[in-house]
């Protein structure tokens, strides 16, 4: 009992609470349909009758691959409601990434969104083994139709039946760096990420949530706490940019969240001159760095409201660069990840875990009550990321005298060439203020004289022609010869992961495989 007594209550028992106190208003709408707050109560509870009769012990996985949908999210509820674990499959990830992860959260239960993954849902069903029980989102040639079920289940109320110690979530890291791990939560660690998040996002009272990105992923953590706010989520299923810009005007939509690649490719659209965005109080964007120069464009064009989300599957959020912190008169701010949130204790630590100068390099590591419980079936990889109480997020950064922190790169994409350390992030900051560079992305490449050789892969602006030794001598002029990259690669575009992230893992098998480097 004291473990209830000393804790948040959880998650999903705090969204009923939530969808209870404004029930007329509109939680959920997407084209061509919308959910009110006592409907996604009707909803969550008539989900959780149909979970309830399976009969499956507490912790049991059930993994979703779904596009953006209000009953998929409230599946969720239900299922965490029922003392059931949720893991999400990436609706961008490949058959073999989402049969490993089946396999490997030990889930027996899969949801399939039959609109948007038929086919795919259809191998799964098939191929993953351990899998007891398959549910559809509408209709298909395999698995039984939740919705179906549900009608004939008849009405029943939600309840909480999770405590504190129950599993709550198994998120999948990104896999930049070989299979994925996933991230266990238990409801304590999962309690107060949506209070975290509201005391240091600005997000708009009545909130009027634009979500493009996958729900699966972080877009997904900002739905409960509009909710909170007693606003709307408007859902999209896939980014098209025609329609976010429709959506924002037409919705009157005041808070989005975008990864970088989206906000290049609304600023490179025709509509958007001749949309109004007037409404917009908030874009959040993370995942990934993004380019100072078009940052400041998007100021411009869009308006002051942009604000940089920093955190990773094993602990979200951990600190926020501000709309005020947004000031294009003072752009060395726009490199840094922000300041940490009041629910996170960071520090940047040496090798031994020891506090580094300020200015110095080190390791971004954070405590706080919503770090991951532990990578599932990893003990070793566990032991060695939460040494000594602290999450080692293998992210090296400096930290300014206001206490603002910068990342200079991942532990792991360090470059040693000729006998130094460099962060390949610095030389990407310097070739992305370059008004003709898009995107570019810098890797070490195998070099007999110098170890590992500085390789920037550049992708440049529509219609621009850049001179490759303009961007070295950019480099040199700011950074020193020593990071100057050795040769430059012009593409038109570079490999992502499913969360929008560049894959520096495929840019760096280019030129390792077969020369013994992790290419990871």
């Amino acid at each position: 009992m004291s473990d209830q007594l000393h804790s948040f209550p959880v998650v999903c028992e705090q969204t009923l609470l939530t969808l209870s106190r404004y029930p007329s208003r509109t939680a959920f709408s997407w084209p061509g349909g919308s959910l009110s707050y006592q409907g996604a109560v009707d909803l969550i509870g008539r989900l959780q009758n149909v979970f309830m009769r399976l009969g499956l012990p507490p912790g049991t996985r059930v993994a979703f691959l779904t596009a953006n949908r209000a009953d998929s999210w409230c599946a969720g509820m239900a299922a965490q409601l029922s003392r059931l674990a949720i893991t999400w499959l990436h609706p961008l990830g490949s058959l073999e990434d989402q049969l490993f992860q089946l396999a490997d959260s030990e889930s027996q239960v899969l949801v399939l969104d039959a609109a948007a993954f038929r086919e795919r849902g259809g191998e799964l069903a098939s191929r993953a083994d351990g899998l007891q029980h398959v549910f559809t989102l509408g209709p298909a040639d395999y698995g039984a139709d939740l919705l179906a079920a549900i009608e004939q289940a008849g009405h029943a109320s939600a309840r909480n039946f999770a405590v504190p110690a129950d599993i709550a979530t198994l998120n999948y890291t990104g896999g930049t760096t070989g299979k994925s791990k996933g991230a266990l939560r238990s409801h304590r660690e999962y309690g107060g990420f949506a209070t975290a998040i509201l005391a240091d996002f600005e997000i708009p009272d009545r909130a009027r949530y634009l979500t493009v990105a996958p729900i699966s992923h972080v877009a997904g953590t900002k739905v409960l706490p509009t909710l909170m706010r007693g606003g709307t989520v408007h859902m999209l299923k896939s980014f098209d940019p025609e329609a976010v810009l429709a959506t924002i005007t037409r919705e009157r939509i005041n808070f989005t969240l975008f990864v970088p690649t989206m906000i290049y490719v609304l600023l490179d659209h025709p509509a958007l001159a001749k949309t109004d965005l007037s409404s917009l109080e908030l874009v959040l964007y993370g995942a990934s760095a993004m380019s100072p120069t078009r940052l400041v464009e998007g100021i411009e064009r869009i308006g002051a409201v942009f604000s940089q989300l920093y955190g990773q599957t094993e602990c979200y959020p951990v600190s926020v660069l501000r709309k005020a912190d947004h000031d294009p008169k003072q752009p060395e701010l726009f490199l840094s990840c922000g300041f940490p949130i009041a629910a996170c204790e960071v520090k940047i630590l040496d090798d031994d875990d020891q506090e580094v100068a300020q200015g110095q390099a080190g390791e971004i590591c954070v405590r706080a009550p919503h770090v991951m419980t532990e990578y599932w079936k990893r003990p070793d990889i566990t032991a060695e990321t939460l040494k000594n109480g602290w999450l080692h997020t293998g992210d090296i950064a400096r930290r300014d005298e206001r206490g603002y922190i910068y990342i200079l790169d991942r532990k792991k994409d360090m470059i040693v060439s000729g006998g130094f350390n460099i962060f390949p992030r610095e030389i990407e900051d310097v070739l992305t203020q370059h008004a003709d560079v898009a995107m570019c992305a810098v890797v070490g490449v195998p070099d007999d004289k110098w170890g590992e050789a500085v390789t920037a892969i550049v992708v440049p602006r529509a219609g621009a022609q850049i001179d490759a030794s303009e961007l070295i001598e950019l480099v040199k002029a700011r950074k020193g010869s020593a990071h100057a990259p050795k040769r430059i690669e012009f593409v038109k575009e570079l490999p992502v992961t499913g969360v929008g992230k560049i894959d520096k893992k495929v840019l760096r098998a280019r030129y390792w495989e077969g020369r013994g480097r992790m290419v990871g």
